[in-house]
């Protein structure tokens, strides 16, 4: 895991994380409990950080089933002062993008609010997601 300040147009530093691990599920642990971490950082409250946990973890499961074996599954957060983006990128045979009308993609924008797919011309696939605090289904109220 390594720390990597970028610039920002503005010229400001930004506050990035990024992991790579081999694409397989016997890692996802390792991205929920650094999930966990970066969003209690970001002073999240506990269903914020669960909702953004499984929507990590989701991600990550709709992308592994294409993946090349042997290849790296790359998780960048980027943290701002109200929100957390997390994009996960993995080499696949085809570059198909994962379908939005699955219960999975479903699922998946319910807990983060803003997810977005994108592909290259070399046949990675990235899923980008952004969830605020005290926003997309995690409205604070009593239950």
């Amino acid at each position: 895991m390594t720390f990597v300040p970028r610039g920002s147009p503005s010229g400001a530093a930004r506050d990035v994380v990024a992991v790579r691990l081999p694409a397989s599920s016997a890692y996802l642990s390792v991205l929920r409990s650094t999930t966990a971490g970066l969003a209690a950082r970001l002073d999240f409250t506990l269903d914020e950080i669960e909702d953004l946990r499984i929507a990590v973890d989701e991600a990550c499961s709709m992308l592994l089933p294409a993946a090349v074996p042997g290849a790296d599954l790359d998780v960048e957060y980027e943290l701002t002062p109200d929100a957390v983006r997390v994009s996960v990128t993995v080499l696949t045979f085809d570059g198909v993008q994962p379908a939005r009308d699955t219960f999975a993609w479903t699922v998946l924008s319910a807990l983060a609010g803003n997810v977005e797919t994108n592909g290259g011309t070399d046949n990675r696939i990235t899923i980008s997601l952004q969830k605020a605090r005290g926003r997309a289904g995690t409205e604070a109220g009593p239950t």
